[in-house]
């Protein structure tokens, strides 16, 4: 797919993606946080169930899911009054865990969670009714380490946890379990939130392990029954770790075939786009760029403060790609002395932890004005090429440095 390919809402995206796996294993999906990924992954799941009288004559699901949804089945129960006994209680209503008895998942679970943590888990199961049966499901998963039980373990040990849990499922899907019948996607979504880079690289050469079995899948008869993915995230280094994991042969092992894409929602409403990046895997830092340039439009944008997070972020890659290791390169590049230290003032002040994106706070006239220039000066001493992910830029205005107030830190 050549250029920017825009989609009025989630149901064209979703008939989009569907129709790409219909001649690739697996689609990859960079975008930001806030873009929209977990609605798209809900709404591909239910195209995947609505009855259609030739595809799908009985609505039966054709997805299996990991996204935000999934790791909200697992909470976190701290025992407040007797303060000994902690535990992740596990939503009894949920049919995800309808066969984890019979599927036997906890040497599987093992395996993958050595690889990335150093402790132990035990799940607890009760009887439940549902409809007029009994069936047997996990109440909740306690953990220990060495010789002490019961422990709370970090956030993203616990996501790491939920993360094998769904591996260990996705392993029983592929071998054929009954359970799992016409299942014919999985659909992932930001798999390693919490997580450090080490397991990040970890989880993501797991994980294309997996997808190789779910590419290459067979039935009980022999016969070709690949089992196609979907994989969206956020995460810049797991995402090119994936890129280049299923992008290269494994000995003895067929060629993933992916088509990979930069999903952005340039308006903040109901549209989409979609930028394939094979011949510019860093699309999304242009992105952000362009976003910012939209910002900073004195007459249409808006400026939060962190904004200023933002084009830290983009300078830092920036001189992270030319061999530097601060921003320090980018603003030598700059006009004078004068700006290079207002300039660096401000990144080193402004682009604070503090300013929230969950809780934006408009900027200051001042500050506005600064950042247009830091912006308007970068973006043309660089000479970077914003293809048209959004309509061009008003420029910013020339302005005249002044002392800047700055937050309080």
């Amino acid at each position: 797919m050549r250029g920017i390919r825009t989609y009025t809402g989630l149901g064209k995206l979703v008939a989009r993606l569907r129709d790409d796996l219909n001649t690739a294993d697996l689609v990859l999906l960079y975008a930001y946080n806030r873009t929209g990924k977990t609605r798209l992954s809900m709404e591909f799941k239910d195209a995947g169930k609505r009855k259609h009288k030739m595809k799908n004559p009985t609505g039966t699901p054709d997805t299996l899911y990991f996204n935000a949804f999934t790791e909200d089945l697992f909470v976190w129960e701290n025992d407040l009054e007797g303060d000994s006994v902690r535990r992740l209680q596990l939503n009894e209503k949920s049919s995800f865990f309808n066969a984890m008895t019979e599927l036997a998942l906890d040497e599987t679970i093992a395996r993958y969670l050595f690889r990335y943590a150093d402790f132990e888990f035990d799940f607890t199961y009760k009887e439940v009714q549902q409809d007029k049966d009994t069936i047997s499901k996990p109440d909740f998963v306690s953990f220990r380490k060495g010789g002490e039980a019961n422990i709370k373990v970090s956030r993203g040990e616990q996501n790491i946890f939920i993360w094998c849990v769904f591996m260990a499922i996705c392993e029983r899907m592929l071998d054929g379990h009954e359970s799992y019948q016409g299942k014919k996607y999985l659909y992932i979504d930001d798999p390693i939130s919490s997580l450090d880079d080490n397991n990040a690289i970890s989880v993501a050469c797991d994980l294309a392990k997996l997808l190789r079995r779910a590419a290459t899948r067979k039935d009980a008869n022999g016969a070709s029954a690949p089992i196609k993915v979907i994989l969206s995230s956020h995460h810049a280094l797991f995402f090119n770790v994936m890129c280049n994991e299923v992008g290269r042969r494994a000995d003895g092992e067929p060629k993933i075939t992916h088509k990979r894409y930069f999903l952005h929602r340039p308006n903040g409403d109901g549209a989409y786009t979609l930028q394939a990046t094979e011949d510019t895997p860093f699309f999304h830092h242009v992105a952000t760029l362009a976003e910012l340039l939209r910002a900073a439009d004195p007459a249409k944008g808006k400026l939060y403060t962190f904004h200023f997070n933002a084009l830290r972020s983009v300078m830092e890659k920036t001189a992270s790609f030319f061999g530097h290791s601060s921003i320090a390169f980018c603003l030598k590049a700059l006009d004078n002395d004068e700006d290079r230290a207002l300039f660096n003032r401000a990144l080193n002040l402004l682009s604070h932890g503090a300013y929230a994106i969950h809780e934006p706070t408009e900027m200051g006239e001042d500050n506005k004005e600064l950042f247009r220039r830091i912006l308007r000066d970068f973006v043309t001493r660089f000479e970077f090429s914003l293809p048209g992910a959004v309509s061009a830029p008003s420029a910013a205005p020339a302005y005249t440095p002044v002392p800047q107030e700055v937050p309080a830190q």
